[in-house]
């Protein structure tokens, strides 16, 4: 009983100490602060949090606390003033986003004083403002417009000369205006597609762009390991060069009589091949007398004269 209390408590303090791992404060991530902001602005839980560039924390909560956003986030191995300010920056071109932190005060930030939103500030995004630029100018009347500057232009028609040249060059500018008011459109529309694609594909363009980062370095990699692959090979051209110089004096005698020996073969190569040829009857009949086992098969001819008696009566024949 002793021996399974003591096992259960051992288990349950693993387990919390497993899901409050970022709380601890040695192996955990750091202090916990938090900031208010007016809006998010795309600040997501897992940012960066970051001092003149440098990461020092992470995000770790984005919520909503009455008419403010409170960004929850953890810092480890960096101090923090009293007077420490906070701004939602953008760090890639996809719209991603971190928090960047600048120490300032004599003081220490309390972790459980929020940063105030006098000190803190946002991005202004460029995505929302073209989606906002899309949706105005849908809601734009062109053909009213270009009536109204029409208009326009016909109340001033006797006025001075260059009132008169610049109403015209507004009723010019409705009438492009009117005009392209199709392509225009298109254009925008388009464009709002594009930024909320791009918009819905951050995560994914960002690996894209991490992966090909790594694929650079590997190819950097390999660029070295090639470099110094051609530079051993010109190394061991040298050693062997040197190799086959300071052993010339050998090696040419034990060549010149290679190739003598090569030489003569040429020579005799008919009388080698006919050689060969003689010989192949010679080793089909020591194959027969040997390859029947342990033994020689054979016959002795003449032992017995055909005069002598009936067991050779026909003499010698070939076998």
């Amino acid at each position: 009983m002793r021996t399974a209390l003591v096992g259960m408590t051992v288990l349950v303090l693993g387990v919390l100490t497993a899901v409050r791992a970022p709380d601890l404060p040695i192996i955990g991530d750091g202090t916990a602060y938090a900031a208010e902001f007016s809006e998010a602005a795309g600040l997501a839980t897992g940012n960066d949090v970051r001092i003149a560039g440098v990461k020092i924390g992470r995000v770790a909560e984005v919520s909503l606390d009455g008419a403010s956003v409170r960004v929850s986030f953890r810092v480890s191995g960096a101090w923090l003033g009293d007077r420490t300010s906070a701004a939602i920056r953008i760090k890639t071109l996809l719209g991603q986003k971190y928090l960047a932190l600048d120490p300032a005060g004599s003081g220490s930030l309390d972790p459980d004083t929020p940063i105030p939103r006098d000190r803190t500030a946002v991005p202004y995004d460029v995505l929302p403002a073209f989606r906002q630029l899309a949706t105005t100018i849908d809601a734009i009347d062109t053909d009213q417009l270009s009536r109204s500057f029409h208009a326009i232009s016909e109340t001033f028609a006797h006025t001075p000369a260059a009132v008169r040249g610049t109403l015209t060059g507004l009723s010019r500018l409705s009438d492009s205006l009117s005009a392209r008011d199709a392509k225009l459109a298109h254009l925008l529309a388009q464009a709002r597609t594009v930024s909320t694609t791009l918009a819905d594909r951050d995560a994914q363009l960002t690996r894209l762009l991490t992966d090909g980062n790594q694929l650079l370095d590997e190819v950097g990699k390999r660029e070295s390991a090639i470099q110094a692959l051609l530079a051993g090979a010109r190394q061991l051209g040298v050693e062997v060069s040197g190799l086959v110089a300071d052993n010339d004096r050998e090696l040419g005698p034990v060549l010149t009589q290679l190739d003598r020996l090569t030489a003569m073969l040429e020579r005799n190569r008919a009388a080698l091949g006919e050689g060969i040829l003689k010989m192949a009857p010679l080793v089909r009949f020591a194959a027969n007398l040997t390859g029947n086992g342990r033994w020689i098969d054979g016959y002795l001819c003449g032992l017995i004269l055909p005069a002598i008696g009936p067991l050779n009566e026909n003499g010698c024949f070939t076998p």
